[in-house]
């Protein structure tokens, strides 16, 4: 019997979305609660007691015990762990024991510089490594396959110190293409907290969006070196796994039938079968540019890159326990939601993960 359009939904029509959106909810929690007890039994297992870093050795019985009181390290473990999830709940990962300032401002100053070089060098590994895995994959054995190979093996190999450390030399020292270390030149680093409206933190934003080309031109050139050196990185993990799957899916018996009934080539690589290597590549990408956001410390340490790497690098130095879990615990929920983006994007890429 065929239903109206018009009718009411029954209950039970709306039980499978809910479910999907509660179990995704919970997975979100368990995942984050997680990352948090990991980060909270680091903190207790390392041999640095936070109360003696903010202290001083010299500190008195009665002033350590004060201290211990008011950090909450007096009291059960579970208790401990209980007011910790609360805290960072609420974006509260204490204050920084450098600078006394709160954690979670500090890291809202630094990401975004790591957020800006990232971005960069992911857009500069997508342009250059997915058309090149594309192009290995349909001439296997060629002068073009063993050259993709090789350029990402090269980017395997070497390291990244010494990439950055020959590209100083050669383009700023050498040539004088490009800036130095640092996101701007002394001059224009100066006028940067008081001539620019800061809208997200990130320079070459901030700078487009007050009309400031002159420093917009001055950032670029600071940027694209360590920009290129993380994309060159980026883009020979991009392509040899590109090259992999489109090998793959070339073949397939619907490619060999695209073929036979005289489809343009461009039209089966490019739609056909690109279409089904998105949905792995899409994951292989989000892990890409997860992983510039993180473990990209050496490169921000050569080029002087105020960003997240090296602010939790500065202060595992410095004993800064509270500033070092937390920008664990936000690198940890980038992770996260990056792999909610990548689920949205099967769905949007792969009608069969809608079903």
């Amino acid at each position: 019997m065929s239903h109206s359009p018009d009718a009411p939904a029954r209950p039970w029509q709306f039980t499978g979305p809910i479910r999907k959106v509660a179990g995704v909810i919970l997975s979100l929690l368990a995942t984050f609660i997680g990352l948090l007890l990991v980060t909270f039994i680091i903190a207790r297992v390392v041999p640095i007691d936070p109360v003696l870093t903010i202290l001083g050795d010299r500190a008195t019985e009665a002033q350590i015990v004060a201290e211990r009181a008011r950090l909450g390290l007096d009291e059960p473990m579970w208790k401990q762990f209980a007011i910790y999830v609360w805290q960072a709940a609420q974006g509260d990962f204490g204050l920084s024991i450098r600078s006394r300032e709160p954690v979670i401002s500090e890291i809202a100053r630094y990401f975004p510089a790591t957020l800006e070089l990232a971005t960069i060098a992911t857009i500069f590994g997508v342009a250059l490594g997915v058309p090149a895995g594309v192009l290995a994959a349909t001439k296997p054995g060629s002068l073009s396959d063993q050259l993709v190979r090789l350029i990402g093996l090269m980017g395997y190999s070497m390291p990244v110190f010494w990439l950055g450390l020959m590209g100083l030399l050669l383009f700023y020292g050498v040539l004088d293409w490009v800036g130095g270390p640092g996101r701007l030149d002394a001059a224009y680093d100066m006028m940067l907290e008081f001539e620019l409206t800061q809208y997200t933190g990130m320079i070459l934003v901030d700078t487009a969006l007050n009309g400031r080309w002159d420093m917009f031109a001055n950032a670029l050139s600071h940027i694209i070196l360590p920009a290129g050196l993380l994309g060159y990185l980026s883009m020979a993990y991009i392509s040899r796994m590109t090259r992999s799957f489109m090998m793959n899916e070339l073949g397939q018996e619907y490619i060999t039938t695209a073929r036979v009934k005289g489809m343009p080539e461009r039209r089966v690589i490019w739609v056909h079968a690109m279409r089904n290597v998105m949905v792995p590549l899409i994951t292989v990408i989000a892990l890409s540019f997860a992983y510039l956001l993180e473990g990209a410390v050496l490169t921000e340490t050569i080029f002087s890159w105020p960003g997240i790497g090296s602010y939790i690098t500065q202060a595992l130095l410095t004993n800064d326990m509270p500033a070092v879990l937390g920008g664990t615990v936000v690198v940890g929920m980038v992770y996260i939601g990056l792999n909610m983006l990548s689920d949205v994007l099967y769905k949007l890429v792969d009608p069969r993960a809608r079903a």
